[in-house]
């Protein structure tokens, strides 16, 4: 294995490390308010919601974004970079939602600009404190991988990968589920995970922001349950 392969998986496993701490932990996406509404309530509900959420959901919104913010990063283009951007932050109709992507996205600059100084970043992230772009985690991860030298199927097969182990963890605690049950529903979506990176890679520019109202409505519903114990 030859080091330019070394140094890209390393940063890979890094960038998408689901231990990360930029507080993805504290997000539910919106799990909470389908537990609480017995709509996920067993291993099987579980990991229909997660399929769901990867194949529907993440397909055309953040998955979609980081293969452009990729794109665009490796065209040098700054201003296709933040129009990106700002249409994540038009798409995402929950609050929560809106502010934890923002919020993801800012604490993920904060950690991987103490390894490298990367002047394209460097030039974004002002925008983002001009308010001229709202710094969403997809894009955010879409750039770095580009700039980490990280090819773009194996960013975003890493970017799959911690979203779904995210919501797994999640599901564990909501439902609540075993340790192994939500290794059983990680090992059953790795081929869903490697076609949905395909299907990001050949999608259809004008299919992205495909709107998502029932997982919308959950989403705005948790900001209104009677107990929480996720932020979003």
């Amino acid at each position: 294995m030859n080091n330019t392969h070394l140094n890209f998986l390393s940063g890979l496993l890094h960038l998408a490390d689901p231990t990360l701490p930029i507080g993805g932990y504290t997000h539910s996406n919106g799990l909470e308010t389908h537990v609480q509404e017995r709509i996920v309530d067993n291993l099987q509900t579980a990991k229909e919601f997660v399929e769901n959420m990867l194949q529907y959901n993440l397909k055309y919104n953040d998955g979609a974004f980081v293969k452009l913010a990729y794109e665009a990063a490796e065209n040098n283009d700054l201003e296709l970079l933040i129009n990106l951007d700002n249409e994540c932050n038009a798409i995402k109709c929950p609050r929560e939602i809106r502010q934890a992507s923002q919020k993801l996205g800012l604490r993920l600059i904060k950690i991987f600009k103490r390894r490298q100084s990367f002047p394209f970043m460097e030039t974004f992230e002002k925008t983002v404190q001009n308010r001229e772009a709202n710094s969403h985690y997809c894009i955010v991860f879409g750039v770095y991988a580009y700039l980490m030298n990280i090819p773009l199927y194996e960013a975003l097969l890493g970017f799959y990968h911690t979203s779904v182990a995210g919501m797994i963890t999640n599901a564990v605690k909501l439902v609540p589920l075993g340790q192994l049950d939500g290794q059983d529903i990680l090992f059953s979506l790795y081929p869903v995970m490697e076609k949905t990176v395909h299907e990001t890679i050949a999608l259809d520019r004008d299919m992205v922001g495909l709107c998502n109202t029932a997982f919308d409505i959950r989403c705005m519903q948790h900001e209104r349950l009677y107990s929480r114990l996720y932020m979003s």
